[in-house]
């Protein structure tokens, strides 16, 4: 199937890319053409964020969202940030916080309600979107540039062979085909490290987002406001932080973030959320509600130092396959449409000038002058000052850098700290202490398969496994003679757990894929980083109704 552009990747980056790339194409009187692979079952069944949006990148895509009934319904009203102990918290007064950190003029919002308003505005314009398919395989040209993807086959079995129900891949041509497949996608992987696309930049780094979704009682709801946390239950050399949003309908979104970059192998993300919820200040307004959904995901805490080369022969990388994230004000969205903006813009002018399957030069130029970089360059040493100076010290150098650079005095303050990969972070287990996670009540704390149960994760089971050991002996001969196995902790949904014999002992690593909600974290954290993530079967993983 041949397209002016394929666009892998329905996120908001994705869908925003082919509507900007429809509106110019109509303006001009054009016929291009458009596709968006979806790997999910539907756009919005993988979407998973926060999520307090800035809407100055939808003001520019739609100007008038507001009479379009987009699902942006609850405005920020009340913007708290809590500084927590363990029986305690402190609130930090507003003033003293950077002005970037301000929720003014934001919206919370559910991202994969967002992401199917906009599917729903780019169908209308003509874009082809494809749920259910999974980009597989990058095409190429006989010169190397790229030339479209490939679909994963439907209805292999677990042994490789073909079923009643097989479907071969398809190929889908484009022009140029732009990567929005979030964060740690397979195919930006892939495209990053065979067009060296890292060199001369920092690596990535990540957090660990776990997140809620409850219906509380109406006295513990606030519909507007906004809480962010740092502290405990986190030591003092682990980055991160929680957030409690107050949607519309009684409605509360919960969750933790954990930087990837911790030391201790004991520690498990999943189990320093559900902790988090016990916290005196916290455990009140969940008391007498419901859960409703759970998920997780990788989120990029790179930021501006980390971002890849954005271009290569006939394709480029938008949104969160590139990273974009801003960590101090925990929100990416924004920035995500408006680099899906920049390069439909470029793809578009390059493909009236009959231009094809070259370098999209015009979107890195666009980036460099943009607000997303202003937006990044103000807080580049945020994250990476905590993971150097510890999350006290930390903390204070990245308010002071980021209050410099708010008061225009940023010149002052030239250079950029620099990262290390996650995965090498990792101590010997002999070198940490366990931690003893207190038990889930069925009330407010759960366990791991009641939290999946509710992510509606489904993938068929007689399919190949998606997440590929390049060393099957290296499971036990290092990460759980070494490490412990913090493939079992770091992991938010129980897909490994290691296997004893009758005695106890002869440990096995066993993979149970069908409970993957696509978080990637264990292709990032794995410290031999010897697990693969792959996409599986298309339509299978979470099936996030409001996330």
């Amino acid at each position: 199937m041949e397209y002016d552009v394929v666009i892998v990747g329905g996120g908001p980056a994705g869908l925003s890319a082919a509507i900007r790339f429809k509106q110019m194409a109509d303006a001009a009187g054009k016929e291009f053409t458009v596709c968006v692979l979806e790997k999910g079952s539907e756009v919005g069944a993988h979407i998973l964020s926060g999520a307090v949006i800035d809407p100055i990148a939808l003001n520019e895509l739609f100007p008038d969202w507001k009479e379009m009934a987009a699902p942006l319904l609850t405005p920020v009203t009340e913007n708290e940030h809590w500084i927590l102990k363990e029986k305690s918290k402190t609130g930090m007064p507003h003033f003293l916080l950077p002005p970037l950190m301000s929720n003014k003029g934001n919206y919370i919002v559910s991202l994969g309600n967002v992401c199917r308003w906009l599917a729903e505005q780019a169908e209308n314009m003509g874009v082809e979107i494809f749920p259910g398919f999974t980009g597989a395989e990058i095409l190429y040209h006989e010169d190397g540039s790229v030339k479209g993807v490939l679909t994963g086959d439907m209805g292999v079995a677990e042994d490789g062979s073909e079923k009643d129900t097989y479907m071969p891949g398809m190929e889908l041509h484009g022009k140029y085909t732009l990567i929005a497949e979030g964060v740690r996608g397979s195919i930006a992987k892939t495209l990053i490290a065979k067009f060296n696309l890292r060199d001369g930049k920092e690596p990535q780094t990540y957090g660990i987002g776990i997140k809620e979704l409850w219906e509380v009682k109406p006295e513990n709801h606030k519909q507007g406001k906004v809480i962010h946390t740092q502290g405990w239950p986190l030591d003092k050399e682990t980055v991160g932080g929680g957030f409690i949003y107050h949607l519309e309908d009684n409605q509360v979104a919960i969750g933790f973030v954990v930087g990837l970059d911790y030391a201790n192998p004991y520690l498990s993300p999943f189990d320093e959320m559900q902790r988090y919820k016990n916290h005196p200040a916290i455990r009140p307004m969940l008391e007498g509600g419901r859960r409703i959904s759970y998920g997780a995901r990788a989120i990029n805490e790179g930021g501006l130092q980390s971002i890849p080369k954005l271009t290569l022969p006939g394709g480029a990388l938008i949104g969160c396959s590139a990273g974009f994230l801003n960590v101090p004000r925990i929100k990416g969205t924004h920035n995500a449409m408006k680099t899906g903006l920049m390069a439909a813009e470029a793809a578009f002018n390059a493909i009236s000038q009959g231009r094809e399957k070259d370098e999209l030069d015009e979107y890195p130029k666009a980036f460099e002058s943009s607000w997303v970089y202003k937006d990044l360059h103000r807080v580049r040493n945020a994250k990476p000052a905590i993971h150097k100076f510890g999350a006290f010290l930390g903390t204070i150098y990245a308010g002071f850098d980021m209050w410099m650079n708010s008061l225009g005095l940023g010149f002052l303050l030239p250079w950029t700290f620099s990262h290390d990969e996650d995965h090498t972070c990792l101590k010997p287990a002999q070198d940490c202490t366990p931690i003893d996670y207190p038990k889930p009540d069925g009330e407010v704390t759960f366990d791991k398969l009641s939290s999946v149960f509710l992510s509606n994760t489904n993938h068929e089971e007689n399919q190949p496994c998606h997440l590929k050991l390049k060393d099957g002996a290296v499971p036990v001969d290092v990460n759980y003679n070494l490490y412990a196995g913090p493939e079992v902790r770091f992991c938010p949904a129980g897909v490994y757990e290691f296997i004893m014999d009758d005695k106890g002992e002869n440990p096995e690593l066993q993979i149970n894929s069908q409970n993957c909600v696509h978080c990637k974290t264990c292709d990032i954290k794995d410290p031999t980083q010897n697990i693969n993530w792959t996409v599986p079967e298309g339509g299978g993983g979470p099936n996030y109704p409001n996330m």
